[in-house]
């Protein structure tokens, strides 16, 4: 495609695009070409055209095309990644074949054998992977709770553990349910205090991951490799933890009648997820790159028509998404950081996919298209039939 072709291309865009909306510069080098700018001021960041299908994506407008020509390498992204990405819908993304394929493989496989590969798909990277970029005392992946913008990501994460266990009155010797065990942030955490976790997980190498950490640190915890809907116990549980997985639980109904399954009357379940004003608002590179699947954010107007209609009673609710925004800046900061490292030991794929994603994310909540929340759940002494 020839430059002048790319550049009248994107110009056209612009002009339709920040015509009701304060102008962001940006410039695009195309190959062969003289840099152009896009707006009035000194540009916020610069696309460079590296390979023709490149040239082609960017032309292109999709969104799609344009962040799968970024993970092959025929395009870059330099300056201020967050202001690029805050800048998603200046390219459209309407897939509507790949929005329903998103759900057709949980309608042959089952719900929950597809939710099993899905979360499979994301967290069966190597864990050294994750640790490149996740705070380095805790482990976390979800967010953290800050005091300030400037404060370390460890002692937000460390806040966070601090609140889930306050939410839930745990004390030593409570059983304690934790949905998602990730890299054993709250299992850990919850058990130097003496509160004795079952950790369910449906990752083989999160597993691995925290059988070994229970075993090395001597835990009070057990960690069972099973989906939530599935699993069953003789004895209820005093509360449940539930950080970050309530978005690849998307039935909710089927979730809180578990949750009351598995509680004791009087105990109390802490969660904190993502959220979105509608699930179609997933972009086509998340379901296809990150997480693949019928994953979608919290709906936190539906999940609350649900839990008007069980016996759970709503403690509190605390908006977190600056905090979300703070935790996933963190993140692709160190990811950055950590660049070349990442490369040589992973690829630079896996690099450009995760930084796409955490810059993304950081992006999305920032600007308010992302939203996310913590809350509290309490089921009654004398529950209703």
């Amino acid at each position: 495609m020839a430059a002048t072709d790319l550049v009248r291309s994107l110009d056209r865009r612009y002009r339709t695009y920040f015509e009701s909306r304060s102008p962001v510069s940006f410039a695009v080098k195309p190959l062969g070409a003289p840099t152009h700018t896009f707006g009035p001021a000194e540009p916020a960041f610069v696309i460079t055209v590296k390979e023709r299908l490149g040239a082609k994506a960017l032309a292109s407008l999709d969104q799609f095309q344009i962040a799968v020509a970024y993970l092959k390498g025929w395009l870059d992204i330099d300056g201020d990644v967050m202001t690029a990405l805050k800048m998603r819908k200046f390219f459209p993304d309407f897939h509507p074949v790949a929005w329903l394929g998103r759900f057709t493989p949980a309608l042959l496989r089952g719900g929950q054998e597809h939710d099993r590969r899905s979360i499979s798909a994301h967290y069966d990277e190597d864990s050294e992977f994750f640790l490149t970029f996740l705070d380095h005392r805790h482990r976390c992946y979800t967010q953290g709770v800050f005091l300030s913008d400037d404060e370390p990501l460890e002692d937000a994460i460390t806040r966070k553990m601090d609140i889930a266990l306050d939410a839930i009155g745990a004390k030593p010797g409570d059983r304690v349910l934790e949905v998602g065990g990730g890299w054993g942030a709250f299992v850990e955490y919850a058990g130097k205090r003496g509160v004795e976790v079952t950790t369910l997980t449906l990752s083989k190498e999160s597993e691995r991951y925290l059988g070994d950490l229970v075993a090395r640190e001597n835990l009070p915890a057990t960690v069972v490799r099973q989906h939530l809907l599935r699993y069953g116990s003789d004895q209820p549980y005093d509360a449940i933890v539930n950080m970050g997985v309530t978005e690849h639980l998307p039935d909710y109904k089927s979730t809180l009648r578990k949750y009351r399954e598995l509680l004791k009357p009087g105990g109390s379940v802490y969660l904190d997820a993502l959220a979105m004003r509608a699930k179609y608002d997933v972009s086509t590179f998340m379901s296809r790159y990150i997480y693949p699947g019928r994953q979608s954010p919290l709906l936190m107007h539906e999940y609350l028509r649900h839990v008007a209609r069980s016996p759970f009673e709503l403690i509190r609710v605390d908006d977190d998404r600056h905090n979300y925004h703070l935790t996933c800046k963190a993140w692709a900061e160190r990811l950055d950081a950590a660049r070349e490292d990442v490369i040589r030991r992973w690829g630079e794929p896996m690099y450009r996919r995760f930084r796409l994603f955490l810059w993304g994310s950081a992006a999305g909540f920032d600007s308010g298209l992302v939203q996310a929340y913590r809350w509290v759940l309490h089921l009654p002494e004398e529950s209703p039939a």
